[in-house]
C-alpha cells in the first residue's frame, strides 16, 4: 500500500516583489520535496517566469499541467517565497478541477535583509491567499508556524503531517470494502448505513458466507492456492499446537477471501465470525484476518464495516498496521487506564510475542477442536492513536472521535490479544462515547496520527469529529 506521494506545487509570486525570490523559492521547494521522497509537478521556467504563477495566463498553464497529472497528484502545496498573487493561485486550483488537500506555506523574511531587493512580505501574502481560498470554497491546511523555511526541520514535520492527511483523503476515495457474511444477530452495535458510506464515495461489496463455504468446498488440499496460503500461515505465526486439518481449513478460507477481494477490487474487509464459521466450518478466521491487517489491508470481525474503515484511516495515516479492539475492562482503580482486548485477530505488529491457539470464549460453546486459528499474545507498549467512525442515521452524517494515548507494560493475566491503555482524561472520553452512543469497538495503531486524521476527516471529508484531549494550541 505504501507509495511515493506526488504534489502539485504552485509557486506564488507578485510582480512588484523581487523575482529572484520566486526563482530561488521554486528551486528550494523542489529540492526539499525530492530529498524527503516526494515527487513534484510544477511549472518550468520555460512555461512561466521562473516557473511561478502570477498572471491569469500563468494560472491556466498551471491548471492544464495539473490536469495532465490529475491521476498522480495527491495534494497541492502553495509555496509563497514572496507575497504571491492570490487570485492567480486560487484560479489555478479551481481551473485544475483537482479535489485534493492543499497546504499553504510562506517563507519567512530575515530581519537583516528587509530592504526592497530581498523583502518577501509572505507573512502578509499568506493571509490574502487563504482569504481567497476561503472565498472560492477550496479547503486548505496550514503549516504549524505561520511562516516557515522550506529547508527547516519544522517544515519537514509539516510535510510528514500533510502527507498523512493526503493518504487518508486519497485512500478513502473510491474505496471498496468487502463485507463477508451477515452481521451477527447479537451485535446490533455494528449496524451501519451503507448509503451514507456510498454518498461519501465508499462502496460496500457483499458476499454471503454460503458462497464462501461453497468456494472452499471446491478447493483441494493439494491445490496451489491452498498450499501457498498454508505456507504463508506457517511462516507468519507459530502453529505447533494446531492440527494440520485446521490449518488446511484456514488456508482454503484465506485463499477464497484473497481471490474474491481481488475479483471485486476490495481493499479492506469485515468478516462474520461469531459463531457461524466455528459451528459450520470448524475454525476461526482470526489468523487470516491478522495477516491481511499486517499487510495494511485492514480486516475487522463481526462485520463491523465502519470499524474497518476506522482501522484503515489510521493505517493510511501512519503506514503501519491497525487493530480493532474492544474498550473492554477497567484496569484496577486507575481512571485513566483500561484493558483493550480482542479474542483475537490483531496483526502480529501489535504483539510482544504471538502464537496460534484456540479461541477460549467460543470453545466453551462449540468445542476447542472447532476454534483453532486465533492469535494469542500480549500487546506491546508504545504510542497509541485511536479512532472510531460511525454512521448516524438520525443526522444523516458520518461522525467519529479520535485521540492519542499509549499502550503500557502494566501486568495483565488474561487470554486472547490484550493490552493496557493509558489515555488522558479517559473518564471524559468514556462518558462521551456512551452519551453519543458510539460502538464498543475502536481502531488502534502504534502511532501519533490523531491530528492528520482529524484534519482529513473534518476539513476534506466533511465528517463530524471529536478530538479528545486535543493538544493545547
Amino acid at each position: 500500500m505504501k507509495k511515493q506521494l506526488t504534489y502539485g506545487v504552485i509557486v506564488g509570486s507578485r510582480g512588484f516583489f523581487p523575482h529572484h525570490l520566486a526563482k530561488e523559492g521554486r528551486e528550494e521547494i523542489i529540492k526539499v520535496l525530492d530529498a524527503n521522497g516526494y515527487k513534484s509537478i510544477v511549472l518550468s521556467p520555460e512555461q512561466t517566469q521562473h516557473g511561478a504563477v502570477q498572471t491569469p495566463e500563468d494560472a491556466r498553464h498551471c491548471a492544464e499541467l495539473f490536469k495532465k497529472h490529475n491521476e498522480e497528484i495527491d495534494g497541492i502545496i502553495v509555496t509563497l517565497p514572496n507575497f504571491g498573487e492570490e487570485r492567480a493561485i486560487v484560479d489555478a486550483i479551481r481551473l485544475s478541477g483537482l479535489k485534493v488537500p492543499v497546504l499553504v506555506q510562506a517563507t519567512p523574511d530575515r530581519t537583516d535583509i528587509m530592504k526592497i531587493a530581498n523583502r518577501r512580505d509572505s507573512f502578509c501574502g499568506k493571509m490574502s491567499a487563504c482569504n481567497n481560498l476561503m472565498q472560492y470554497g477550496i479547503p486548505y491546511s496550514l503549516t504549524a508556524q505561520h511562516t516557515v523555511s522550506p529547508s527547516s526541520e519544522a517544515f519537514k514535520k509539516d510535510l510528514a503531517w500533510f502527507s498523512a492527511v493526503c493518504r487518508v483523503v486519497g485512500g478513502f476515495k473510491n474505496l471498496r470494502i468487502g463485507a463477508l457474511g451477515a452481521r451477527p444477530a447479537a451485535f446490533n452495535t455494528v449496524r451501519y448505513s451503507e448509503k451514507q458510506l456510498e454518498r461519501a464515495g465508499i462502496s460496500v461489496e457483499t458476499l454471503d458466507l454460503s458462497e464462501v463455504l461453497g468456494r472452499i468446498d471446491r478447493l483441494k488440499d493439494t491445490d496451489d492456492v491452498t498450499q501457498a496460503k498454508l505456507a504463508a500461515i506457517k511462516a507468519y505465526v507459530p502453529t505447533g499446537s494446531v492440527p494440520e486439518s485446521a490449518l488446511l481449513k484456514m488456508s482454503k478460507l484465506g485463499a477464497v477471501i484473497d481471490t474474491w477481494m481481488k475479483e471485486t477490487y476490495c481493499t479492506i474487509s469485515a468478516i462474520q465470525c461469531w459463531t457461524s464459521l466455528e459451528e459450520y466450518f470448524g475454525v476461526v478466521p482470526c489468523t487470516v484476518m491478522s495477516m491481511m491487517s499486517e499487510n495494511l489491508f485492514s480486516s475487522a470481525c463481526e462485520v463491523d464495516v465502519v470499524g474497518v474503515l476506522s482501522m484503515y484511516g489510521l493505517a493510511l495515516a501512519s503506514e503501519t498496521p491497525s487493530a480493532l479492539l474492544d474498550w473492554n475492562n477497567n484496569y484496577g482503580e486507575d481512571p485513566n487506564k483500561a484493558v483493550c482486548f480482542h479474542c483475537s485477530n490483531l496483526p502480529k505488529h501489535f504483539f510482544t510475542e504471538v502464537t496460534m491457539d484456540y479461541q477460549a470464549i467460543i470453545a466453551g460453546t462449540v468445542g476447542i477442536e472447532n476454534t483453532f486459528g486465533t492469535c494469542v499474545g500480549r500487546v506491546k507498549a508504545g504510542d497509541m492513536s485511536y479512532l472510531r467512525f460511525s454512521t448516524d442515521d438520525y443526522t444523516g452524517k458520518i461522525r467519529g472521535y479520535v485521540g492519542e494515548g499509549a499502550f503500557t507494560n502494566d501486568p495483565l493475566e488474561t487470554f486472547g490479544g490484550a493490552g493496557v491503555v493509558q489515555i488522558p482524561k479517559m473518564q471524559k472520553l468514556l462518558r462521551y462515547i456512551c452519551e453519543q452512543g458510539f460502538e464498543h469497538h475502536v481502531a488502534a495503531n502504534f502511532s501519533k496520527v490523531a491530528s492528520p486524521v482529524y484534519e482529513a476527516a473534518t476539513k476534506y471529508l466533511g465528517w463530524d469529529m471529536h478530538y479528545h484531549a486535543q493538544p493545547e494550541e
